[in-house]
């Protein structure tokens, strides 16, 4: 049978014992009564309680922690995940990071412009157990963002997985994983940002800033 204890552990990243969270976690799955109706609701919570921004890549370890990014209104696939991970632990179910490589068929011009390609490198998901199994979940594309680009939100129906839109509404082709990196118990920071190095030096020579694009590391 298999060991689910590091999966329900607080980490430095994935706080599952920090009293914020728990106190969020607890006042979202509330009205919840089994454990799919309460990852539903955090997931529903953070998919459009935090508007999808990729446009702040802060990648200092304390802007990184789910405490502080519970904090704010907007995050990247990481952060999303990471705080939807520690929200799980934190009513005791289990939760673990993915991350993939994602060519992402829509991309925005100014994401092409500041990425200088349409892959997104170490995009973030969360695993939950659930139903005695492993779900992929994806709580980051914020409603509002899909009726923009013209992209069904994705749903999660309590029993399936949930892991990504492979057309808009037209029938285009807008997503597709390249290369999965496994999943971790927590946030494996180093590993991010030699993917981020090696796929973008671009990002990190130009220590780009600016009132739109900031990249704090």
């Amino acid at each position: 049978m298999q060991d689910l204890s590091p999966y329900l552990a607080s980490t430095y990243f994935i706080e599952a014992e920090h009293p914020d969270i728990q106190s969020y976690a607890q006042k979202i799955t509330a009205q919840a009564a089994s454990p799919a109706e309460k990852v539903q609701a955090l997931y529903y919570a953070i998919r459009d309680g935090w508007s999808y921004y990729p446009y702040h890549l802060r990648l200092k370890k304390e802007a990184l922690r789910a405490s502080h990014i519970l904090q704010k209104d907007y995050g990247y696939c990481v952060e999303k995940s990471v705080l939807f991970a520690s929200c799980l632990r934190a009513i005791e179910i289990p939760a673990r990071l993915g991350f993939a490589n994602v060519r992402n068929h829509l991309a925005t011009k100014k994401v092409e412009e500041y990425l200088r390609t349409d892959l997104m490198v170490f995009h973030a998901y969360t695993e939950v157990f659930l139903h005695n199994r492993w779900i992929k979940l994806t709580p980051v594309f914020n409603k509002t963002l899909c009726e923009r680009l013209n992209v069904a939100p994705l749903d999660f129906n309590g029993q399936d997985e949930a892991i990504f839109q492979e057309s808009d509404k037209s029938g285009q082709p807008f997503m597709r994983y390249e290369k999965e990196y496994g999943h971790f118990e927590d946030l494996p920071l180093a590993l991010f940002i030699q993917e981020l190095r090696h796929y973008y030096p671009h990002i990190f020579e130009q220590r780009i800033h600016s009132k739109d694009v900031i990249v704090d590391f």
